[in-house]
């Protein structure tokens, strides 16, 4: 789609394209800066270099910022990367393969899945890894059964699959509402509680390990099907008419997109809007090809989800549920966005 179609002036869009990953580094830096024992930004980078060998530095200074930046923030921070890429990629993808800008990844009930399968986790006390293993898959069985709903009763279409989506995420709700009528109000029901609203501070460097490379991979073959994606936003009958595979592509879009978000949601719990604006803040800056818009959200969302931790972290005395922040920040950029695309959608 052309961006005159959409109403939509993306002046410089290579520009903004090739600048969106120093974005997301500038905002890892920072990030990695800041705290109760604050670092200025050129230290944090000379940290680096001198880590890299290209510069000297002092060697108890370089231990105790060792300490500081790799074993403290470093976990966080990369998971606050991942997390962010991952859930901006696929609201972005999921927007183009549903013809749809209000789509987020959490369309087919993957998110409502997650909660329910972590909300299980704590009721069955099991330790953080039966948490985040329930998360996981529960995700993927809230998926499943919405795209089986869509294949049993309509072959699969776009509409089935969003029907589909709305009656799993309905069921999953359900069953979380019960899970919490269930749970200790003293123990239990906070603990659900606190971990739907989000946070990073959580994250290990197990977590980050194990999880980065089907993240990574997820957000890699995301961007990758970016123009397939492009002939899949046009319809289904002019996709099939470029040789498209068109149920192969929607279904590997909704398997990976699936993929990332469960495994977000069981590193960081509930984190919203990043996956329906963050998108949309991509496209008015690179335009609405998938080919550049999937890469520059993946960065965007990077950068946006760190600049929301910072202020998790950093705003108030005791820190506050990074879900609670994106929400906060979340509705006047989306209200900004709606101002600037309205003419697009119409």
């Amino acid at each position: 789609m052309a961006e005159h179609q959409l109403g939509i002036s993306v002046p410089g869009s290579w520009r903004a394209w090739l600048l969106s990953p120093f974005l997301a580094l500038a905002a890892a830096v920072l990030a990695l800066s800041i705290g109760s024992y604050p670092v200025p930004w050129w230290e944090t980078v000379h940290f680096f270099l001198a880590t890299a060998g290209l510069v000297a530095m002092d060697p108890e200074r370089h231990a105790l910022l060792h300490h500081l930046i790799i074993e403290i923030r470093f976990p966080r921070v990369f998971a606050a990367i991942l997390v962010g890429a991952s859930l901006s990629v696929s609201g972005a993808a999921y927007q183009a393969m549903f013809r749809n800008p209000l789509v987020s990844p959490g369309l087919l009930g993957v998110l409502a899945g997650a909660a329910t399968g972590a909300a299980l986790g704590i009721l069955a006390e099991g330790g953080w890894l039966v948490v985040q293993a329930g998360a996981f898959l529960m995700g993927l069985l809230a998926v499943s059964v919405g795209v089986g709903i869509a294949h049993l009763f309509g072959g699969g279409s776009i509409i089935m699959l969003i029907l589909g989506g709305i009656l799993s995420g309905a069921l999953f709700a359900s069953l979380l509402t019960i899970i919490k009528y269930m749970a200790d109000p003293y123990s239990q029901l906070p603990a659900i509680t606190y971990w739907l609203m989000g946070n990073l501070g959580q994250a290990t460097v197990g977590d980050v390990a194990w999880a980065a490379v089907p993240l990574l991979g997820g957000i890699v073959l995301l961007c990758l099907m970016g123009r397939a994606l492009d002939a899949l936003s046009m319809g289904d009958d002019e996709a099939r008419a470029l040789g498209m595979p068109v149920t192969a592509i929607r279904l590997a879009t909704i398997a990976t997109a699936t993929l990332v978000s469960a495994l977000t949601v069981s590193i960081a719990g509930m984190i919203g809007w990043i996956g329906l604006i963050v998108p949309h803040i991509a496209r008015l800056l690179v335009g609405p090809g998938n080919a550049r818009l999937l890469p520059a959200a993946a960065c965007l969302g990077a950068a946006f989800l760190l600049f929301a931790d910072g202020v998790a972290r950093n705003l108030f005395r005791a820190e506050v549920p990074i879900g609670i922040v994106t929400e906060i920040l979340g509705i006047p950029v989306f209200l900004f966005v709606l101002h600037r695309v309205r003419r697009g959608w119409a």
